[in-house]
């Protein structure tokens, strides 16, 4: 029987630097990154199927009315949503899953498949996390201040995650990660199904043998 993948949804507060560690665990390991649906334009260099789904408003709603989306949000006029279909079918097919989304979008996705690993990306410290969010260069001070504001309370949902990783490097990051999928793939409740087929082999030896 093949393995069922393990669901990895990361979040954390902008600036914690979730996106740049989400793609070297992409570089070094096997795992599917799952493709969002919007309803706002391309930006220029953004390629349907690989950055976004991009699909009018309409399309969206008959997506929300049909159960299309683990988890989907209207942000600033535009909706964000992650389909369903592809999420399930990669991990039917043995494939580890990462969701990078927001920490709504996630929290949505914990009550509807809450054997996920729900990972929350932790900065160093504050001080920290304003220098990322100013190395940037695309922030105002208002904007720099509102954005800080928002990673602070963000923080406060990390209880809410099964693990917190502290982006000290990108690189030992990655491996606290790594070490994470390899904890869960041993969990008991993960590996019923190994334990079950063992007990019968050793039955039938001892019956047989």
């Amino acid at each position: 029987m093949k393995k069922r993948g393990l669901l990895l949804v990361i979040s954390g507060p902008s600036g914690a630097g979730k996106g740049t560690i989400c793609k070297a665990l992409l570089d070094k390991n096997e795992f599917w990154l799952s493709v969002s649906a919007t309803t706002r334009q391309p930006r220029q260099g953004e390629i349907h199927g690989k950055n976004y789904y991009f699909i009018s408003r309409d399309e969206f709603l008959e997506k929300i009315e049909n159960d299309d989306f683990l988890e989907y949000a209207e942000v600033y006029g535009n909706f964000y949503g992650t389909p369903k279909s592809n999420v399930i079918q990669m991990l039917e097919n043995g494939k580890d899953v990462i969701l990078e989304i927001d920490i709504q979008g996630a929290l949505k996705v914990k009550e509807v498949f809450p054997e996920g690993v729900f990972i929350f990306i932790l900065p160093p410290s504050m001080d920290e996390l304003k220098k990322r969010i100013i190395k940037r260069g695309s922030e105002t001070p208002e904007s720099l201040m509102t954005r800080f504001k928002s990673a602070y309370k963000e923080i406060n949902y990390v209880s809410k995650y099964s693990y917190a990783v502290v982006n000290d490097t990108v690189e030992d990051a990655v491996k606290k990660i790594e070490s994470i999928v390899i904890a869960e793939r041993c969990r008991v409740d993960r590996m019923k199904d190994t334990i079950l087929n063992s007990k019968e082999e050793l039955i039938h030896e001892q019956l047989y043998d």
